[in-house]
């Protein structure tokens, strides 16, 4: 228990560092708009691939639906927030919006997590593209094709960094978990699991609903942040590009995703005058990574205080 304790007082002050590191920054008139908005938008990759990482690194579900969710999140924010205008308000959506999530993730992860490889990945894009669809018909309440425009914006650097410090610290602390451990199970040899007793549907279906939620935070994120929703912006591409920071980073691995999102948020800044042309620059720069190192940046490697400190005990 002591060295847990220590462990975590040293991520929180690490946390901590990073936190006044950048209010160092806003103060001292270095962080503009423009980077401002930069570092949201990494934030918000991280939320999303760190709940993507849940599913297919932990739990080894591939899933394409990410942008469903994510799409959830988003119009549940600008529909609240335009009714109500109020940081109540903005705070109301987003727990309604984890709520809608986690519900239709449970819903339709119990019937379509029974199913395996391209199988489920093609169920769960199914599912986004329903929720899309969805979302479209509802003109009434979603205005349709056209989107929601005006949206009141409540998010600034600091609300989406303790954002993104809860979502990881809940979904790490699930990987560590009983119930984390026992995802990780089925992942590894799902008949080993299940003859040790381990409810493998149970397991994969709260990893699922998990990705679901973080994936609604990023949404609530992203719509009071660009303050526009449309139903093209949650297309299969999004799910893709998502999937792409996964992989980029290292299947498996928190810290991939972290490092992964990071670096590819910082290219698309500095490509931002290209137009059309980053897109090839941007593929470019993937294909070399995944020809060097197709396990991802990372591969399953996790950065950790705890074997930091065990390696300068041993050289002790």
């Amino acid at each position: 228990m002591r060295l847990n304790a220590k462990y975590n007082i040293i991520w929180l002050i690490l946390i901590a560092i990073l936190f006044t590191g950048l209010s160092a920054l806003q103060s001292a008139s270095l962080l503009n708009t423009f980077l401002e908005q930069i570092l949201i938008l990494i934030g918000i990759n991280i939320i999303l691939a760190v709940g993507l990482n849940l599913v297919i690194g932990v739990a080894g579900q591939f899933s394409l639906g990410h942008a469903g969710f994510m799409a959830i999140g988003a119009y549940t924010a600008a529909i609240v927030t335009l009714k109500s205008p109020t940081y109540l308000a903005f705070a109301g959506a987003l727990l309604l919006a984890m709520v809608l999530s986690g519900l239709i993730a449970l819903v339709v992860g119990i019937p379509t997590l029974r199913l395996k490889g391209d199988y489920l990945a093609i169920a769960t894009l199914g599912v986004a593209e329903i929720i899309r669809i969805c979302i479209i018909n509802m003109e009434k309440i979603t205005n349709g094709p056209a989107g929601l425009f005006a949206i009141p914006l409540y998010v600034n650097w600091q609300v989406a960094f303790i954002c993104v410090v809860l979502t990881t610290l809940i979904t790490v602390n699930y990987i560590h978990s009983g119930s984390g451990l026992a995802t990780l199970a089925v992942r590894d040899n799902e008949i080993a699991a299940e003859a040790m007793g381990v409810n493998t549907t149970k397991s994969k279906v709260v990893a699922f609903v998990l990705g679901a939620m973080t994936a609604s935070i990023a949404g609530v994120l992203y719509a009071t942040t660009i303050q526009t929703v449309t139903p093209k912006d949650f297309g299969f591409m999004k799910s893709i590009d998502i999937l792409i920071i996964v992989v980029f980073g290292g299947i498996g691995s928190i810290t991939g995703s972290f490092i992964a999102a990071i670096m590819l948020g910082i290219l698309n800044m500095f490509l931002q005058d290209f137009g059309e042309m980053r897109m090839i620059v941007y593929a470019l720069a993937l294909i070399v990574v995944m020809i060097f190192k197709p396990s991802g940046l990372l591969g399953t490697k996790e950065f950790s205080v705890k074997s930091l400190l065990t390696v300068k005990e041993g050289k002790r």
